[in-house]
């Protein structure tokens, strides 16, 4: 084989068919759409349309909500990080984070970092750097000898504005003394 003798498939790649171009070529006139009503006019998008009738989205109940704030944390298993060690995909003498875990083609997505879950059995000694852990994952990995590092907490806007708050008082009443 050659690779001018590199064909698609029969039939895998198809013409666009040239609507309104006339009646021989047999989609002509009106051009598939048929005869008059809403469907045969342009810039017409029914979906979801059931003629009157309350469609079916409106007609099920609303249910739950989405979070806006809710973290996006990829969720890694001990027991496929020690698949991982022990096929030799991922290094147990290094530090473990979320590079680490994304390069080995564990940690997919999880644009807030990486959230490590008990689910399977760690026998090697690893350290870890990740954005949250389980109790099983964390009381896991210091059975085996390892420990986890999780980011510090950050203080939340109601804590931040109180502080600000306190800091303003104290800085007036130290100017209205002198």
């Amino acid at each position: 084989m050659k690779l001018n003798d590199i064909r698609d498939n029969d039939g895998s790649r198809h013409r666009r068919i040239r609507v309104g171009r006339g009646i021989g070529s047999g989609k002509g006139k009106t051009a598939g759409r048929g005869q008059k009503g809403q469907k045969s006019r342009s810039g017409v998008a029914v979906k979801g349309f059931e003629g009157g009738q309350m469609p079916l989205h409106m007609r099920l109940p609303k249910r739950g909500f989405n979070n806006i704030f809710a973290k996006d944390y990829a969720e890694v298993n001990l027991g496929i990080v020690q698949k991982f060690i022990d096929a030799g995909k991922l290094d147990a003498k290094n530090v473990i984070d979320h590079d680490a875990l994304k390069a080995a083609g564990l940690a997919k997505g999880g644009k807030d970092g990486v959230r490590l879950l008990g689910k399977g059995e760690l026998t090697a000694k690893v350290n870890f750097k990740v954005a949250g852990a389980s109790k099983g994952a964390t009381a896991a990995v210091e059975k085996a000898g390892g420990k986890i590092e999780l980011p510090e907490a950050q203080p939340s806007e109601h804590e931040k504005k109180t502080a600000r708050r306190e800091a303003n008082t104290s800085a007036r009443t130290a100017k209205a003394a002198k």
